[in-house]
């Protein structure tokens, strides 16, 4: 091959360290139903042999996987494919909870699942892309509140929602889990104080649990999580924006579109 004056010369192709092209190979059989949830993995001694390997990079792939949640150790045993938890159903409809009371509550009940969130909220300035997505001034001060979802007792989703304190501020609402209105959703929240929404605004996302994330939903290190951007509007302005992370191995997103004929 002829290199050109000023070209650069041609790359090698860069080959993945022998632990990841193991952990490839593994996952895959996992993934493809190979290896069955409960299925005992081989032993390092047969991966190493297999790979034709060292036993360091057959227990650095075997980390690896545990440390995605795809097979866990047991101590004394051996490591075995990790049961996925059955995937169940998020409705997404603010059509839907319009008609009152908690929609995350009315799923789970629907599943044969009890229902709950712990919650915690407290007066914050907003984070630049918070007033951006809320339409007001930068640091302008928000009601923050912060949410672990559980069905059964167990953390399945998180929430972090903000709501604009110039609309809040002196009503009924301004703590969303305290008050008359308590634990109802944030169309009917919002309807008490004369802000009727009309449309939601969703934008989904994924990317791997941050170190909070994986202590606060019990998941494993590099557990991929979607991440919904949501934002509720009156006709004049948004009133409620948060971002809410779902395990992807835990849920699907049901979305609800109705269809008007004019």
């Amino acid at each position: 091959m002829q290199i050109r004056p000023g070209n650069p010369p041609p790359r090698s192709p860069v080959s993945r360290p022998t632990y990841q092209r193991i952990a490839d190979e593994l996952r895959q059989r996992i993934i493809t139903g190979i290896y069955a949830p409960g299925d005992r993995l081989p032993s390092r001694q047969a991966i190493a042999d297999e790979f034709g390997a060292g036993m360091g990079a057959a227990a650095q792939a075997l980390r690896q996987l545990v440390a995605e949640g795809h097979v866990v150790a047991r101590t004394g045993s051996g490591t075995y494919v990790r049961s996925r938890p059955p995937v169940r159903r998020l409705t997404r409809s603010w059509y839907r909870e319009a008609r009152g009371g908690s929609p995350f509550r009315a799923d789970m009940s629907a599943q044969s699942l009890r229902g709950g969130w712990e919650c915690s909220s407290e007066t914050v300035v907003a984070p630049a892309d918070i007033a951006d997505r809320l339409a007001v001034e930068p640091a302008a001060p928000v009601m923050r509140t912060r949410y672990t979802f559980t069905a059964d007792d167990e953390p399945v989703m998180l929430s972090t929602s903000y709501e604009p304190l110039e609309i809040t501020r002196g009503t009924p609402v301004v703590l969303p889990e305290d008050g008359p209105h308590a634990g109802r959703g944030v169309v009917e929240r919002m309807r008490e104080i004369g802000q009727e929404i009309t449309y939601a605004a969703e934008i989904v996302t994924a990317r791997l649990a941050e170190a909070e994330e994986v202590d606060r939903l019990g998941v494993s290190r590099g557990q991929v999580v979607m991440v919904i951007q949501r934002t509720y509007s009156t006709a004049e302005r948004p009133v409620e924006t948060a971002d809410i992370v779902v395990p992807v191995d835990r849920y699907e997103l049901a979305y609800m579109i109705p269809v008007r004929q004019e």
